[in-house]
This record gives structure tokens, sequence and C-alpha cells, in this order.
């Protein structure tokens, strides 16, 4: 009898899988990519609001998970130039001009407070008065602080006044300074001061010339004037309102008013 010998067939065994390793790295390089770009279109937009859209729309494509973008802020860019803090709209709805210009209002307040303290050290209050008007910080100084009845001459006493006003002017950037002569309505008639106004130019032009003695003081931003009787703060009827009219005003400007002119 023969044998029937069956030889079974072994199965090949089936091919390797391709090695998928790469993916990982390559997934991961993608995302590095994706965070940079989000950054790099960050800095030049600077919007926090568009940032998390953006950001948002990416970490749902990414299946939701929690990706490189979560909680992360947008990298502002910082500019340097004098107008930088201008340069966008601020918050309040205010423009760039509003803003300096309360800016400038605030440093003229505490000016007045600053000069109103010296007023009140010195014990000068009425004969020295601060206020703010439209035009400025206003500074009065009445009859008989600086000059004599009927003269441009400094009285004795009042240089040291006059150079303690100088220090309280000094500001930085250095601001304009109108210097400002006023007299009642009786004319001097005497032969160095034919009319009030030759008399309220020269005590104007004298205190100024005490100020600038002070060298941190800027020449360029002084100049003096004289209004004779025609700028009266009272009635020239009575003695009392005469002597009200007889004054010198030292006017601060804003800043914002120099650049206007």
């Amino acid at each position: 009898m023969r044998r029937v010998v069956f030889k079974l067939k072994r199965k090949k065994k089936h091919e390797e899988h391709v090695d998928e390793a790469w993916l990982l790295p390559y997934a991961d390089i993608l995302t590095l990519l994706l965070a940079l770009f989000i950054v790099l279109f960050a800095s030049s937009q600077v919007d926090a609001q568009k940032f998390n859209a953006i950001a948002e729309s990416f970490n749902s494509e990414l299946q939701g998970g929690t990706g490189v973008l979560d909680e992360q802020a947008p990298v502002e860019s910082f500019d340097t130039s004098p107008t930088a803090e201008l340069s966008e709209d601020p918050p309040s709805g205010e423009s760039p001009e509003e803003i300096l210009a309360a800016k400038d209002q605030q440093e003229l307040q505490e000016f007045q407070t600053k000069i109103d303290a010296y007023i009140d050290e010195k014990g000068l209050s009425p004969r020295l008065q601060t206020e703010m008007t439209v035009k400025g910080l206003m500074i009065t100084i009445k009859e008989g602080v600086l000059f004599e009845s009927g003269s441009s001459d400094m009285r004795s006493g009042s240089e040291t006044i006059a150079n303690e006003i100088s220090n309280l002017l000094i500001s930085d950037p250095p601001r304009m300074i109108f210097i400002e002569g006023h007299t009642d309505n009786i004319p001097a008639g005497t032969k160095e001061f034919p009319t009030n106004w030759e008399l309220s130019s020269a005590r104007a032009v004298n205190f100024m010339r005490i100020l600038l003695e002070n060298d941190e003081l800027d020449p360029q931003k002084f100049s003096a004037s004289g209004y004779s009787e025609y700028h009266p703060v009272a009635s020239n009827d009575t003695p009392e309102g005469r002597a009200e009219n007889r004054r010198v005003e030292v006017l601060i400007s804003p800043y914002e008013k120099e650049t206007d002119e």
C-alpha cells in the first residue's frame, strides 16, 4: 500500500506594516509653524479680540484639544516714537488732541497749586492771586507789591518776590509767559511817562527783566506789553476800583495755545 503524504504549505507571514513614526514629529512641526504664524500675525495687528477669534478657530480645527494657542496673549509691538502713546484711539473715545489738552490743563493746575502755596507761605494774599482762565493760568500782582505809585522802578524788597516768582515759572519744556502792565485812568502826566501807555509798558518790561535774571528761564518764551487803562477789572470811579486796576499780570500759556499761533 502506498502512503499518501500531504504537505501543508505554511502561509507566508504578512508583510510588515510601513513605519509611520515620522508622522508624530511632522505633526509637531506643523503645530509649531501654525503657532509662529499666529504670533507674527498678532504682533502686527495688536488686536486681542481678533487674536482670540483666530486662536479659537485653529484650536477647533485641531479637534478641540488644548493646543499651543490656549491662554496665549498676543505679543505687542512697541513704538518708541514721541507719538506712540497716541497712535491708537484711547479707550475713552477721546482724540489725541483732547488727551494732550487734558494733560496740559492738569499741569497748569499743578502750577496753580504750587504758586498758591507760595502765596500762603509768604502771606501775600490778596495782593497776589491766581486764576485759571481760557488763556491759561493768570497771576495777578496788585498795586504796592512791585512799584511805587507813578513809578516803574521796583520798590525795596520787591526784587526778592520777583526772584521767587521766577523759580515758580520754571517748566520743562518751557512755556510761553506773557507779562502785562495795567494802570487806572488817571494820566501819569510826567516827563518820563507822558501817558499811561509808557508807564504800563515800562513796568511790564522792568518786571520781566528781573524774572529773566533766572538762568533757568528761556527769554525766547517771554514777552512784555502795556495795556494802559484800557483793560480794567473794576470801575475807575472809586479809589478802590482804581487800585484794583493798577496791576501787573503774568499769564502762563497752555502748550496748545502755542501751537495755534
